[in-house]
């Protein structure tokens, strides 16, 4: 093989992992997806074929080895004692006899094999842990290994019980029930309508709408919640005794009280599977519920066992997609719409067109490669489908159909919230708004600048810095550090001692560190690690703002988009004159000597943390190294001299295994330091 085709393997796939992972983040944490399930199918799917002719370039954080998206914060971490895996795809009649057909060859049988077919739900995964038959927990699928914590929500979903009943010898001492949280169409349609009259803008589909319910942190909607549907289909652990398949376990979940799908059904051989995704097809307008297709497993467990199961998914069970529903519309318009975190999207307006029960009048056409790809003009005939059967999409151009006098469209320039001159960055599809104050995300900023790892400003949450905002009291970040208490008691629900807290917390925010204002500014791709080389390579922020693309690739850490980010953002003259306000109103830290530590035991050494350790925190951790000379960064290269792995540790580990670097535990790592 040559190096040529090895070298764009590996770009290839470094490219793919990092877009399903973006992807994957979108999906299951955000409930924001970008593309349709096609589209990710796609990507996955040419990820998971270079990865098979070229294991050796497979990342060990691969996509393909795991499921969803790490959980976000805010919520208490679930680890899921059994990991909560994804199905594998059919998307055609083919795909779902080739499944058959690997089933009956591992089974080494040439007879039907009898499968449940149940619909594939249109929703937010769920695992509920009951103990003696009371609920202790519930969980977000997450990653498939730690979901987050959705407890206290679920006492809103009536469809969740709290006790199961049944009885008491039936049931295992611990039961982890896995479903599928739904918001039923007719509650969806309603919620909107109700929205609507409140001037609120409508949830966007019924599968958003259930995720973000369960996801709420703050003012929560008790009468969304109490409107989903959970339906369970599966066990992780404490399988009921006596059942020994899945018509088995559906009847025995039913019986202790949970909801299950009644339009589950025994099918014996593909053929029968086909026929049955066939009618669940032409009933889908008529469920309750969305569905996006149909689902078979191996009814018998010991087969399943047999069977065995691939690090994403089961060999067990497969989802049969259906196919979107497709009708042809005029692209009226592109508009431009700037996201929260500086995200400049096209949207297509298009002439309204009903679309799977649904009107169709807009379609993102996410970035500037995917109008060049598909050529999407003001004026043209395109096809369009609701991908997922959920978010709008332009599947392609009819060219017969275009006007004369068309012109290929090009994002504008500048920002149109603010008019900065947008940034692309090498190797990203998405163009930037760089300006910390743009009004489109000057909130998103705000919250960013008084999270914990950036200045921790107690008291300045999203509810009090919309209120900040619309109140007009901040129309820049550095408009934070004006406010005083006469200003802020106006507010709605903001007492006296309310103000007077969250006066006392600006200014003790007032004094950080460099590596924490780095982070507070929100510079793409600088996170905790960069920030801390960046910080203790220039000392302070004058030379780093001075410095060139090569002075910043210089810096053992940072390459070179992470080089051209932070030079791209202190150009903005935006940036550079609100960092001056920021100094002026008193935002100080201390210089530290420039250049890399060079003096103790550990001078020279650069380590990694994951996991947790034992009685000691990653900060006291970092501390510790680099009052040693150590340099601790965040990302596992071929230059890291040790990665300290603590309890549950993440990809790093992985990561670090596979470059063959040195992986220390709590004892050896404190052995280390003593030494």
């Amino acid at each position: 093989m040559t190096s040529g085709k090895l070298d764009e393997a590996r770009r290839r796939i470094d490219d793919l992992t990092a877009e399903v992972l973006r992807h994957n983040r979108l999906y299951f944490v955000d409930d924001a997806p970008e593309i349709s399930d096609a589209e990710y199918d796609e990507l996955l799917r040419e990820l998971q074929a270079l990865e098979e002719a070229f294991p050796e370039l497979r990342h060990p954080d691969s996509p393909t080895q795991r499921v969803g998206a790490a959980p976000a914060e805010g919520f208490a971490p679930v680890e899921h004692r059994v990991r909560m895996l994804s199905l594998d795809n059919a998307m055609n009649e083919e795909e779902m006899r080739a499944f058959d057909a690997r089933v009956r060859r591992r089974l080494g049988t040439e007879e039907a094999v009898e499968y449940m077919g149940e619909p594939k739900l249109d929703g937010a995964s769920l695992e509920l842990v009951y103990e003696r038959g009371a609920l202790v927990v519930g969980a977000t699928r997450g990653d498939g290994r730690i979901g987050e914590d959705v407890t206290s929500n679920l006492r809103h979903v009536w469809s969740v019980p709290f006790k199961l009943t049944g009885r008491a010898r039936a049931m295992p001492e611990r039961m982890s029930v896995r479903g599928e949280v739904v918001l039923p169409i007719a509650a969806f349609n309603r919620l909107n309508q109700q929205r609507l009259k409140r001037g609120e803008e409508p949830f966007a589909n019924p599968r958003n709408a259930a995720a973000g319910a369960l996801r709420q942190l703050h003012d929560v909607d008790r009468r969304r919640l109490g409107a989903l549907e959970f339906r369970a289909y599966a066990v992780g652990e404490g399988v009921p005794e006596g059942v020994h398949t899945q018509r088995e376990l559906l009847r025995a979940l039913e019986a202790f009280g949970l909801l299950v799908s009644p339009e589950s059904a025994v099918v014996t051989g593909v053929d029968e599977a086909i026929a049955y995704h066939a009618r669940l097809l032409e009933q889908r307008e008529k469920l309750p519920i969305e569905i996006d297709g149909s689902v078979f497993k191996v009814d018998r467990f010991d087969l399943r066992e047999e069977l065995g199961t691939l690090p994403r998914h089961p060999r067990w069970a497969v989802a049969f997609k259906f196919p979107p529903q497709q009708r042809n519309t005029v692209v009226e318009d592109i508009q431009v719409n700037v996201g929260r975190t500086g995200a400049v999207t096209p949207i297509a307006v298009l002439r309204p067109v009903p679309v799977g029960g649904v009107t169709v009048s807009h379609a993102s056409l996410h970035n500037q490669d995917e109008i060049d790809r598909k050529d999407v003009r003001v004026g043209d005939t395109v096809v369009v489908q609701r991908a997922g059967d959920v978010i709008p999409q332009i599947v392609k151009v009819v060219r017969s159909k275009r006007p004369r006098g068309t012109r290929a469209y090009t994002l504008p320039a500048r920002c149109p919230q603010c008019g900065t001159a947008t940034v692309r960055l090498e190797g990203e599809a998405v163009t930037r708004c760089p300006n910390i104050d743009c009004p489109a995300q000057l909130k998103n900023n705000l919250v960013h600048m008084g999270s914990r790892g950036a200045l921790d400003v107690d008291g300045l949450g999203e509810q009090r810095v919309d209120q900040l905002v619309e109140a007009g009291l901040v129309k820049r970040v550095s408009d934070l550090f004006q406010l005083t208490e006469a200003q802020l008691v106006k507010l709605e629900r903001m007492g006296e001692k309310s103000a007077a807290n969250l006066v006392e917390s600006l200014s003790r925010a007032r004094n950080t560190t460099l590596q924490r204002f780095l982070i507070a500014l929100g510079i793409p791709l600088v996170g905790e690690g960069v920030a801390d080389l960046l910080a203790r390579h220039f000392g302070d922020l004058d030379p780093l703002m001075a410095a060139t693309r090569e002075e910043l690739e210089a810096v053992e850490g940072v390459g070179p988009i992470i080089a051209e980010s932070v030079v791209r953002f202190f150009a903005a003259k935006r940036n550079a004159s609100e960092v001056e306000r920021l100094r002026t109103l008193g935002v100080r830290w201390e210089a530290v000597a420039a250049g890399p530590r060079r003096e103790g035991p550990l001078a020279g050494r650069t380590f990694v943390l994951t996991g947790t350790l034992s009685g000691l925190s990653r900060d006291e951790a970092r501390r510790r190294i680099e009052a040693a000379g150590g340099t601790v960064t965040a990302s596992v290269s071929k230059r890291t001299d040790y990665v300290v792995a603590g309890e549950n540790p993440g990809s790093k580990l992985a990561r670090a295994e596979a470059l063959g670097v040195e992986v220390l535990d709590q004892a050896a790592f404190e052995r280390l330091l003593e030494g």
